[in-house]
């Protein structure tokens, strides 16, 4: 029986990895299908447990209480079952919910249940993320209250909030870009909102993102049967697949061609051009988020499938742990990398206050940076069905913006067309206040720093953020003009390029060895702030790219 000695986001071990498996014939235990009566802690009822009133917070976890403790009482004939809806709540709320009476009731709950030889599921996953471990989530301070206030206004703490929470200044404007995308007034209607997310995170095989809108879908009173199949979904969101997948994989191929065939007259299905830019930023948006899922490695929620089961660990399961063999080898050569790159920040920085580079070497350098080869393809296993059943065109994916021997595109100046200048103001006309919102995003990623770095203090990280972004644009065949690129070798290894390429052009085949192989003396938090620039870059570079088409 849990008792108030529960941690806060208490984790379990990992376990097999078989959602819907259930105890053989011989068990004595019983797995409550979705099809027999219950006596339903109502969705209501469970919101109540949101309430910023903690009496009444109080007297809702009391009833929800009574309500499962009746529904346990399996002598007295006719009584309801719990479902497997319930119990995966219940799940849910005892591993994440930021609250503690509310976190400690849900795991005695489960208790009293598996007691009473009901089959409870288990979590399978540890904590949030594969990559990271359970314990640097755990911080109880800074953001102890971005969390509680998430459960508050969302009624959950998922796994990626959980990540973020490392970085509470990023959190705080993502949840509220979050917001407005999906919950406030806006020309496209709430489930196909959520739909549109679906679409894209499709595109890079994230089960996760599609699980969490595919609910939402549902809960915004989306028609279940386009879940089955993109093929079920009304024509005028079909119409959004070419764009999609450019965006998801070469956006620098976005024409004005592609604009005009959904918003000109004659355009069949039609869409205003106050609709496409609310479709634009939630595809872009969500694509982007596939690298920070990807990227940081996060595990499925406990009521995802995948994320559970209802069978008992196996004895003699171990978990895999990556880290390295030689502990005592790796601090060491950790140490020396991270002194070799402070002292190339600096010898950089003076570097370029002595020297100027005219404009020939500098576009040079880009052009060297641009065509360098960093091979990141590795094979993965086939995405899941639910994936799959929503992507058209699967064989689509990324290309390098100029692969060798081709001609390249035309190269984005940034001069010519920015954020800045040109894309939040057409935004902000088209859809108002979500201009403000991504920029607010865009700055606090660009300038979020602790002047640390590993295990040193009042570093100025400026050189390096600059050049991680700055390498992301590249990719995308963005260039800065007044940038020197030569800055990008000196301060990115190869084993962060390969990670930062893989995360930003084709993010479902990040691995744990890609995630393990850079920085490998830095805090989990200092990688999940390279998550986060790489997720604002490529957010920024895809929007770039179609408001200079819509232009």
């Amino acid at each position: 029986m849990a008792s108030s000695s529960v941690p806060s986001f208490t984790f379990q071990a990992t376990g097999e990895d078989n959602p819907r498996q259930v105890s053989g014939s011989g068990s004595s235990r019983r797995h409550l299908s979705d099809s027999e009566s219950e006596i339903c802690p109502t969705t209501k009822s469970l919101a109540r447990l949101c309430s910023r009133d903690k009496d009444e917070r109080a007297t809702a976890l009391e009833k929800l209480s009574q309500k499962i403790l009746v529904c346990l009482e399996l002598d007295r004939a006719g009584s309801p079952r719990l479902s497997k809806q319930t119990l995966l709540h219940l799940l849910r709320l005892s591993r994440s919910c930021p609250l503690q009476e509310v976190r400690i009731r849900a795991t005695e709950l489960l208790c009293i249940a598996q007691e009473e030889g009901i089959e409870v599921p288990r979590a399978l996953a540890s904590g949030p993320s594969a990559f990271i471990p359970a314990k640097e989530m755990l911080i109880e301070g800074l953001n102890q209250d971005i969390l509680i206030e998430s459960f508050l206004s969302l009624g959950r703490v998922d796994h990626l909030t959980m990540v973020m929470a490392l970085h509470p200044s990023y959190l705080s404007c993502f949840l509220r870009t979050r917001h407005a995308l999906f919950e406030l007034d806006g020309p496209l209607p709430r489930d196909w909102r959520h739909y549109v997310s679906v679409m894209a995170a499709a595109r890079h095989h994230c089960s996760y993102i599609v699980q969490q809108h595919s609910k939402a879908f549902l809960e915004a009173g989306g028609e279940e049967s386009w879940l089955s199949g993109i093929k079920n979904a009304p024509v005028k969101l079909r119409s959004l697949h070419t764009l999609n997948k450019l965006l998801a994989h070469r956006p620098w191929l976005i024409t004005q061609e592609h604009i005009q065939e959904l918003v000109c007259a004659g355009a069949e299905p039609r869409w205003s051009l106050a609709e496409l830019i609310h479709a634009v930023i939630l595809m872009a948006h969500t694509h982007s988020l596939c690298s920070f899922v990807w990227g940081c490695g996060l595990n499925p929620e406990p009521d995802h499938i995948g994320g559970y089961a209802f069978h008992p660990p196996s004895p003699c399961h171990i978990p895999h742990s990556p880290a390295h063999e030689d502990g005592r080898q790796e601090l060491v050569d950790g140490a020396v990398e991270v002194e070799v790159l402070m002292k190339r920040m600096v010898e950089l920085q003076q570097q370029q206050e002595e020297e100027e580079c005219t404009q020939e070497e500098m576009v040079t350098r880009f052009e060297r940076e641009r065509s360098e080869s960093i091979q990141t393809a590795v094979v993965r296993g086939a995405p899941p069905e639910l994936v799959l059943c929503l992507v058209e065109e699967p064989e689509f994916r990324y290309e390098d913006f100029a692969p060798k021997g081709e001609q390249s595109p035309p190269i984005m100046r940034a001069q010519d067309y920015s954020w800045e200048d040109h894309g939040f103001s057409l935004v902000q006309r088209l859809l108002p206040d979500m201009g403000q919102f991504l920029d607010e995003e865009f700055q606090v990623v660009s300038n979020l720093t602790y002047n640390r770095m590993a295990m040193h203090e009042d570093v100025d990280t400026y050189t390096l953020r600059k050049a991680l972004w700055n390498y992301i644009h590249c990719l995308y065949g963005i260039r800065y003009d007044d940038y020197d690129y030569g800055s990008v070798n000196v301060l990115l290894e190869r084993s962060l390029k390969v990670f930062v390429k893989t995360m930003a052009c084709h993010p479902e085949q990040t691995t744990a060895r890609i995630y393990h192989a850079f920085w490998r003396h830095f805090r989990h938090s200092e990688k999940v702030h390279a998550n986060l620039i790489v997720m604002g870059a490529r957010l920024q570079a895809a929007l770039l790219y179609t408001l200079r088409s819509i232009t």
